[in-house]
């Protein structure tokens, strides 16, 4: 028999945090699931783990041949699933409590072919404090409108808040690291309808070790992404108003002041006339005025109304 959810678990050493995971997974009321591991770990602990594991039923457990790696393994999991709903657990995140895939399996049975997620907890490893992220109804609306908005401010959060039917549409991109989500979520609100909990149902691990810590900020990872997933998306994104600021506010903040800069940090693919005026205009203007958020946000706004009939 066909289960409603399938848990999809993409594994990486770390046991302590997965049978946290798992022991969230077996407290749950809801009970109409199946828990699937894939396992990039080099050594044995995770798949000891899930055989010594007796308190979830229906778990199975595949250990990758090769490591895959961030996200094809999140994609391997998926591939293994039999339910009609896939509900895809990062292994340090958890359920906050026992109510919650309830909560999401009720959503789901309610809203048919929708794109789900909840609002989350932060818990932050240095101090164990947990901080409640809820999204702004405006920015959902607008991305509603929009998919591509959510480029300008991820409020879905990570992939373990989402749960999305099993129609085999949509894969994670494994060229993406730092917008991997992101690229997700645009193309599943390009042909489902977003649907939103407005509840904290998942407890999001915040850890100096997770891949989007590391690749914050590190210009060799993100600049190429950006103009990747700019290409991948179309430029005429850019019509949409926030998502022409999210792109200045990365040119101005990768001090971006030619294409040559681009090279350097690894994309070599086309660049469009627009963006191409941005970097341009920037590096003329004081950098003190860039870093002036009011006054750049002003620059931002003459420059977009100046280009807006370019973008085609």
């Amino acid at each position: 028999m066909q289960p409603f959810i399938s848990i999809c678990i993409p594994a990486y050493q770390r046991p302590q945090y997965l049978k946290r995971l798992l022991d969230s997974i077996a407290a749950q009321d809801f009970e109409d699931y199946e828990v699937i591991v894939t396992d990039d770990s080099p050594d044995d602990t995770v798949q000891e783990l899930c055989a010594s594991y007796g308190r979830i039923r229906h778990l199975t457990y595949h250990k990758n041949p090769i490591p895959l790696g961030t996200p094809s393994n999140w994609n391997a999991a998926i591939r293994q699933a039999k339910g009609a709903w896939i509900k895809l657990m990062h292994d340090d995140d958890w359920f906050a409590g026992a109510d919650a895939l309830q909560q999401f399996a009720a959503c789901a049975k309610a809203n048919d072919g929708a794109f789900i997620f909840s609002a989350y907890n932060n818990v932050y490893e240095h101090n164990n404090e947990e901080r409640s992220m809820f999204p702004g109804k405006t920015r959902i609306m607008q991305t509603i409108k929009e998919p591509s908005v959510i480029v300008a401010h991820n409020f879905i959060g990570p992939p373990s808040t989402t749960l999305h039917r099993n129609d085999g549409r949509h894969w994670y991109d494994p060229r993406l690291k730092w917008l991997v989500d992101i690229d997700m979520y645009q193309r599943r609100m390009q042909t489902d309808r977003l649907v939103y909990i407005n509840k904290p149902l998942i407890k999001f691990y915040v850890s100096d070790t997770q891949v989007t810590a590391y690749t914050k900020n590190v210009g060799d990872v993100e600049v190429p992404e950006h103009f990747y997933f700019l290409e991948k998306t179309g430029i005429a994104k850019l019509k949409n108003l926030l998502v022409y600021d999210y792109n200045w506010r990365f040119i101005r903040n990768f001090n971006i002041t030619n294409q040559d800069r681009i090279k350097q940090y690894g994309y070599n693919g086309p660049i469009h006339p627009v963006i191409t005026a941005m970097i341009r205009t920037q590096s003329k203007i004081p950098r003190a005025l860039l870093n002036n958020s009011f006054a750049s946000k002003a620059l931002m706004f003459l420059h977009y109304i100046r280009n807006r009939k370019k973008i085609r």
